[in-house]
């Protein structure tokens, strides 16, 4: 199962880079080139991003990943869980800041 923080921030990557290659991709995002693999290959399966062949100078055949109208569909819904879930951490680090200084002043 691909995290909403993964799922996010690599249609948001793709999106912004459609010309990224795999390995930059996993440096980008540190993850170890297999795993972005596997994260590429879901978001392809599920209909998410379009991989397609394309040719250059340096490197005789790589790919473009261009989002899909449900690729972008899902990036604005993946945002929004993923920004709700960020919120909510951030919440609980206040929460935690505050008892922790409460403590500090006893």
């Amino acid at each position: 199962m691909l995290s909403d923080e993964y799922h996010y921030k690599i249609l948001r990557l793709l999106e912004a880079n459609p010309q990224m290659s795999q390995r930059d991709l996993a440096r980008a995002l540190g993850i170890s080139l297999g795993k972005a693999n596997y994260c590429l290959q879901a978001l392809i399966e599920r209909g998410l991003v379009k991989a397609n062949n394309f040719r250059n100078s340096q490197n005789k055949k790589a790919y473009m990943y261009l989002l899909t109208r449900r690729g972008i569909t899902e990036k604005a819904r993946v945002a929004v869980r993923f920004l709700r879930h960020k919120m909510n951490e951030y919440e609980a680090l206040q929460r935690e800041i505050e008892a922790l200084k409460r403590e500090v002043q006893q």
